[in-house]
């Protein structure tokens, strides 16, 4: 009898592994944006539930969710907590799975209470201001800065993101000083400055592209070595003396640790058919977002990508001394 009853549970508990691999995803699977409805990180997500949502390989319901607040953690806080089991995804960038482990007192650990799953895309930072602003180049906002002494105001998602970091490495080198305006997203940042109510910003590119085409907002430089394929027009830091300041918004997917291997590599295999689709790479590309490159769609090189960028900014971070409470 206890042979009997111990093959039925060694059977019993196979069939179960076996129907939990087949049938993930049987429910909805949310991607948790940890910033506002309608900022670049947003947008990626969206692009990519939409068509998450017709892929063979997941044949579910994709939603989004956004939690914004202290520069993205607590949204990201909210996946860390879930449980690892493929339905709860976490989309972030450097600062929610970077930078925020710098500056703020986290409950999680960004790197142990995640599993990475794969890069998505990247824009760089550029400098952007209000239509009306009185310079119209580096040196012509270098010098405006100088003679406002202190009263220019530079927008920022979040203190010690990215952009902080970039503005505050501008002043070093420029010798400028100018006042911080914190926001909870990058859309609500970009509706004041279109409406006058800030001078500049140091921004994710692709959140700005647009309205720079338009002529509704000027774009004075980007923050890498080469000219920005989606703006060629726009010139680099470099150009004007100002060498590596250089940054960008790498957009990632991560799941709680813990999470089965069998479910984080379906996720991969959708993500990386959805990145394929052209015309998926048509939306990312209209929005300023440029999609890596297969290889770096694993899990390996998003984990590799976050280890180098802790290495990086880590450093920077401590000597600047930059704190978010």
């Amino acid at each position: 009898m206890r042979k009997v009853l111990a093959l039925a549970l060694a059977v019993f508990a196979a069939s179960a592994l076996g129907a939990r691999a087949e049938t993930y995803p049987s429910r909805t699977v949310t991607i948790v944006v940890p910033y506002p409805a309608g900022g670049p990180t947003d947008t990626v997500a969206r692009v990519l539930a939409d068509r998450l949502k017709e892929n063979d390989a997941l044949d579910q319901t994709v939603i989004i969710e956004n939690i914004g607040g202290a520069g993205g953690a607590i949204g990201v806080g909210r996946v860390a907590h879930s449980a690892p089991d493929g339905y709860t995804v976490s989309i972030g960038h450097v600062q929610t799975h970077v930078l925020n482990a710098a500056t703020m007192k986290l409950d999680y650990d960004v790197v142990n209470d995640f599993a990475p799953v794969s890069l998505i895309a990247d824009t760089p930072i550029w400098i952007i201001s209000r239509k009306d602003l009185a310079a119209n180049d580096v040196t012509g906002l270098i010098a405006w800065l100088k003679q406002m002494d202190g009263k220019a105001t530079a927008g920022t998602v979040g203190v010690g993101g990215p952009t902080d970091i970039a503005a505050l490495l501008f002043q070093k080198e420029t010798g400028t000083t100018f006042q911080f305006v914190p926001y909870r997203g990058g859309s609500l940042l970009l509706q004041d400055m279109l409406g006058g109510h800030i001078d500049f910003a140091f921004g994710q590119a692709a959140n700005y592209l647009s309205y720079v085409h338009d002529g509704q907002l000027k774009a004075y430089a980007v923050l890498q070595p080469k000219r920005w394929w989606a703006a060629p027009e726009v010139p680099t830091l470099d150009e004007f003396g100002i060498k590596n300041i250089h940054a960008s918004f790498w957009h990632g997917i991560w799941v709680p640790k813990g999470t089965p291997p069998d479910v984080i590599a379906k996720l991969n295999a959708a993500i990386r058919v959805s990145l394929a689709d052209p015309a998926v790479q048509e939306r990312f590309k209209k929005v300023g977002q440029e999609i890596w490159s297969q290889e770096y769609q694993t899990p390996e090189a998003l984990a590799a990508k976050q280890k180098d960028e802790i290495a990086r900014w880590t450093p920077i971070i401590k000597e600047s001394g930059i704190k978010a409470e």
